[in-house]
């Protein structure tokens, strides 16, 4: 009785997984990638709708059971809900993901993961005869890890992305700055911006896209300068939607706001180049000690060693 209470509960918990699983798969192919929120965006602007036959009205008439499923369960449980889901809104934004499914995928990765990893390491565990202490502990050091991976994994692809766009911005403001000489007002300076990103840094093309739509249709412009902070929350970025905030309000003409700026981040990218190379050698010092001066007093000191040990 005993070992068909074990194979009842084992397959219990397979099934679990599985279902688990098949929501996961299924939520994480239904999220749209950014291009269809940007095509909505235009469609909305131009107000024109997809045509009825076209690939993507027929992919938002398809059932989408995974996603559903998630949905339904993160939902009832309220998890979209409250300061943890604005917070976790926020950081979904900036690592570039504004979809209302990415929400919902990443709550129920953080919702389903500690529960899968704990009950695969309950199921593995069994064949090793383990203690029930040792078993304990292990889930209990899975179910800690797994809760706490999807906030960090989320961090350092936000990190990673703002360090592109940190790389990236100089050389986009040389590019704003030409086409406002050129004659070109925000609004096209952003898209011809864009444009020219499109081959290089897309993210970049994304965000910039995004800003000159709602440049257009949001009837506050400096609501649409906000949200591109908001969505890439970075110093230089900071100082550059301050720069176009105050050019908006006070009439200061773009071309020579932007000079300003770009001086400005040359010269802090500069004085960060300058402080990497003055913190070189205190960085050299514990190579230099670990594996070269070892090697040169071999060097000097090994002959002399030798003629000692022959000497005696």
């Amino acid at each position: 009785m005993n070992g068909f209470g074990d194979i009842a509960f084992t397959l219990t918990l397979a099934a679990v997984i599985f279902g688990a699983l098949v929501a996961g798969y299924g939520a994480w192919d239904a999220a749209a990638p950014l291009r269809s929120r940007f095509s909505a965006l235009v469609a909305r602007r131009v107000g024109a709708a997809p045509p009825a036959g076209s690939p993507r009205a027929r992919q938002r008439r398809a059932p989408q059971y995974g996603a559903s499923l998630l949905k339904t369960l993160v939902e009832k449980l309220k998890l979209t809900r409250g300061a943890d889901a604005d917070k976790a809104t926020n950081l979904l934004i900036q690592a570039g993901y504004r979809n209302r499914e990415a929400l919902v995928l990443y709550v129920g990765i953080r919702l389903l993961l500690p529960c899968t990893l704990t009950s695969l390491v309950l199921i593995f565990s069994t064949p090793f005869n383990m203690t029930a202490t040792h078993v304990a502990l292990l889930g209990a050091i899975v179910a800690v890890g797994s809760t706490y991976t999807p906030p960090l994994v989320l961090r350092n692809m936000i990190k990673k992305r703002h360090q592109r766009f940190h790389s990236a911005l100089p050389d986009a403001l040389d590019l704003l700055m030409i086409c406002a000489e050129s004659g070109l007002g925000l609004d096209g300076a952003l898209v011809r911006v864009a444009r020219e990103f499109r081959r290089f840094m897309p993210e970049m093309t994304d965000e910039l896209q995004l800003t000159a739509l709602e440049l257009g249709f949001l009837p506050n412009r400096r609501d649409a300068l906000t949200n591109l902070v908001k969505r890439v929350n970075i110093p230089a970025m900071r100082s550059l939607v301050n720069t176009l905030v105050q050019t908006e309000r006070y009439g200061t003409p773009l071309v020579q706001a932007l000079r300003v700026l770009a001086a400005e981040l040359r010269e802090e990218r500069m004085l960060k180049a300058e402080e990497k190379a003055a913190k070189l050698p205190a960085i050299m010092t514990i190579p230099m000690i670990v594996f070269i001066l070892p090697s040169m007093f071999i060097v000097l000191i090994g002959p002399a060693l030798i003629q000692v040990f022959k000497a005696f």
